[in-house]
């Protein structure tokens, strides 16, 4: 009496499982090509691109404690991207984002934003009727100073940048070619 042996492949078993591989062999080949045309053809986008304009900061009056800085956000990436905070070690400590908010006829007030979206193909424009970014000032800054600002992104990193202390109503961009990525 001849025993078989389970362990030896069968013509049947080695072609039900060639077959069974067949698919998802296949299924993966077709899906690595369609990416890979893709990609090629420049259809698979870029990330968040951001450059920070040279912002200008107000320079305080009065007795007030607080005082706003504002910056001109690029996007020319294919991604959006988010601004999550602002530094500066040349300010008085307490940097944040604000939102200008009406709360009536002709009546606003501030709120403070955790973060703000930077549109891909277009960006972010910071104004006194919109975004800003509200710090509290150093003693001693002047006219015509440039104070430095560190803005972080969520998926573009930090970007440094400079403001030009300005009195309030001037909307004077003398500044150039100080926005650079601080990677």
């Amino acid at each position: 009496m001849t025993t078989r042996n389970p362990w030896r492949p069968t013509r049947r078993r080695l072609t039900d499982t060639l077959n069974s591989a067949l698919a998802p062999v296949a299924a993966c080949s077709l899906a690595l090509g369609g990416l890979t045309t893709w990609v090629t053809a420049g259809k698979a986008g870029d990330p968040p691109r951001i450059t920070v304009s040279p912002g200008r900061l107000l320079l305080p009056y009065g007795d007030t404690t607080r005082t706003a800085a504002f910056f001109d956000i690029a996007n020319t990436g294919d991604a959006d991207d988010r601004l999550l905070r602002v530094t500066s070690a040349e300010t008085g400590g307490d940097v944040e984002l604000s939102r200008h908010v009406m709360t009536g006829k002709a009546a606003a007030s501030r709120e403070r934003v955790t973060s703000v979206a930077v549109p891909a193909g277009r960006g972010l424009t910071m104004s006194p009727q919109d975004v800003d970014v509200i710090l509290r000032p150093r003693a001693g800054w002047r006219e015509g100073e440039l104070i430095a600002f560190t803005l972080h992104f969520e998926h573009s990193g930090a970007v440094r940048t400079l403001a030009l202390a300005v009195r309030p109503g001037n909307r004077s961009r003398a500044v150039t070619g100080v926005g650079e990525s601080a990677r």
